[in-house]
């Protein structure tokens, strides 16, 4: 009953165009990117407790408080990344209504409100954070859930940009499609590794003496070597699957996909090289952050590029080079 009525008020609402869509898909996934590299930010200027409860600020308090034991600056930080909060929320919201109001397909429909309901999910993982004193796993979880906020971001706007008239169309053969969804495992990995290298390195999110953050302790040494390896083995499949779509023609779309990702990627090593020369200066590490949300929204795209939905009458792909 109560969703028969917000649908009549979204009828209410202007049609959205497909242009009007996509502006409000790119900029749920900026949103989404964004926040994970603010997030960053907070950690990296041990701001993470700049606001020491959760959802409030303060004790009966939703801002910021004067108070001698938290810098002003680390509480302005740490409140900054929670509005930001709301722009994800206004952009979630948006891409749901847009999407409802255009009368898109189910799957597009599905993606468009797993923007939102992760949102809620990142905001309890955040809660939940701060009020565990920033242990590494919490912080290692809240840049996971992130993550997997970028693919799902990326892919949601694959599918606005496809029409709902259309057939699904395959654009490589089903091994290829598969060694991308591997791809997709592999990068998993490296950013589990990566969130472990993190919990170990120096920058904890607060350097409150009394209260000092637990750490992973293991060896970082160790972490960044399984962090490099396994970002080697990344790369590594991602050059075979360059051989094998350039063996059976992709697609200029999906050639352009892969290449752009193999710049990130090579990139986002080079970044990750520096840091360790460099003991980890604060810059990077926030820019570390940005490569990898690039990098997994550069695997999203490519991954969904390989099985797209085509207009009614558009050329069909050779079955006998791109078996279903």
């Amino acid at each position: 009953m109560l969703y028969r009525a917000f649908l009549r008020l979204v009828d209410t609402l202007p049609l959205p165009s497909l242009r009007v869509q996509r502006l409000i898909a790119v900029a749920v996934l900026l949103s989404q990117a964004g926040i994970s590299v603010t997030g960053a930010v907070v950690r990296v200027t041990a701001s993470g407790l700049g606001c020491p409860t959760w959802p409030q600020c303060f004790p009966g308090s939703f801002t910021p408080v004067a108070v001698s034991e938290v810098p002003a600056i680390h509480q302005a930080v740490e409140f900054s990344n929670r509005l930001l909060t709301f722009a994800v929320t206004l952009c979630a919201a948006l891409v749901v209504l847009a999407v409802i109001r255009a009368r898109r397909r189910r799957a597009v429909l599905v993606y468009a409100w797993l923007m939102p309901g992760g949102t809620v999910v990142q905001a309890i993982i955040g809660g939940v954070t701060v009020r565990t004193g920033l242990l590494w796993w919490t912080v290692a979880t809240h840049l996971l859930a992130s993550m997997a906020m970028v693919w799902l971001a990326t892919v949601l706007y694959a599918k606005i940009d496809e029409p709902d008239d259309g057939i699904d169309t395959v654009q490589a053969p089903a091994p290829l499609r598969w060694l991308t969804g591997i791809t997709g495992v592999a990068l998993s990995a490296v950013l589990i590794a990566g969130t472990l290298v993190t919990a170990a390195g120096p920058h904890a999110g607060d350097k409150s003496v009394d209260r000092p953050v637990e750490r992973l302790q293991i060896e970082i040494v160790t972490l960044v070597h399984l962090h490099s390896q396994l970002l080697v083995g990344y790369l590594a499949l991602l050059i075979g699957l360059a051989f094998g779509l350039f063996a059976v023609g992709s697609t200029p779309a999906v050639r352009t996909r892969l290449l752009v990702l193999l710049a990130l990627v090579c990139s986002q090593a080079l970044i990750g090289v520096v840091q360790y020369f460099t003991d980890v200066p604060a810059a990077l590490v926030v820019l570390h952050v940005g490569g990898a949300a690039a990098c997994t929204a550069g695997t999203a795209a490519l991954w969904a590029a390989l099985r797209t939905r085509e207009r009614v009458g558009a050329p069909a792909v050779d079955p006998a080079t791109h078996p279903a």
